[in-house]
């Protein structure tokens, strides 16, 4: 577009036009009829190019590369009628280090803090032997700051709460039970290679660490001391663990997430 309408279209606040297109699961936050394709957005003035993707519903921690008529630009780029905008998701391989890559790191690590709602994933999670913080009563503020803090991964189905400013790294669940939203995490995230079932507390998160049974027999019913040797303790909140009745339930549930996250 001629530089002289652009100017004129900034500076008398008409309405200007953009193409936008995403691609891959940035889609799951489109409605139908804008998925896999390019639609137009209509705007005043020059907003940043990061209020308006999440205008249209899709939070910017999601977005990894946006391309601006065949350019990378950064998220305070200014849109301008006219502009033809491709928004893309977090790469798994393909190596995009020479473009404006938004993520500061990449987006894949494995340490996360989980929203209220999310209870039992941070628990699967945490069976997995993931690194997952829980704070049953935790406001928005308090999980962004934890998020940013520790570097972790929000998780979340609250959509608004990813598009929080201060936040850099989030994901939000697609799956609505338990066992499917562990599975899409594994996927999601490539964390097969990284699971260590059993390790971690599931009531705290913290590492578990092998104990003689001699400094923790008084903690110990009668009936499983009379047979079972090995315990672990909870470095963090001091729970005791063994393998009891229960143990084979709990191999068949992360036999069950791994192999259907590593599909």
């Amino acid at each position: 577009m001629d530089e002289r309408l652009s100017q004129w279209i900034l500076e008398s606040g008409a309405m200007a036009q953009a193409t936008f297109r995403f691609y891959a699961e940035l889609n799951d936050f489109l409605p139908a009829e804008r998925r896999g394709r390019g639609f137009s957005y209509r705007f005043r003035g020059s907003p940043a190019v990061k209020d308006a993707i999440e205008a249209l519903g899709v939070p910017h921690v999601e977005v990894d590369l946006i391309l601006v008529n065949g350019e990378s630009v950064p998220f305070s780029y200014r849109l301008r009628d006219g502009d033809r905008v491709a928004v893309y998701p977090v790469f798994e391989s393909l190596d995009i280090s020479p473009l404006i890559r938004l993520r500061p790191r990449p987006l894949r690590r494995p340490a996360f803090v989980a929203d209220v709602h999310l209870r039992r994933l941070a628990r699967l999670l945490r069976l997995l032997g993931l690194d997952v913080s829980f704070l049953p009563h935790a406001e928005d503020e308090e999980l962004v700051e934890v998020s940013v803090r520790e570097k972790r991964i929000l998780l979340t189905r609250d959509r608004q709460l990813l598009k929080h400013g201060r936040l850099t790294h989030g994901y939000f669940v697609r799956a609505e039970q338990p066992l499917e939203q562990a599975r899409e995490v594994v996927r999601r995230f490539d964390l097969v290679g990284e699971v260590s079932p059993f390790s971690r507390c599931l009531e705290c998160g913290a590492l578990l660490t092998k104990v003689r049974k001699e400094e923790v027999a008084d903690r110990i019913p009668p009936r499983t001391a009379a047979w079972l040797s090995e315990y672990v303790l909870c470095s963090g909140c001091g729970k005791l663990y063994w393998r009891g009745t229960h143990f084979r339930r709990l191999e068949r549930l992360v036999a069950e997430i791994l192999a259907r996250g590593s599909g």
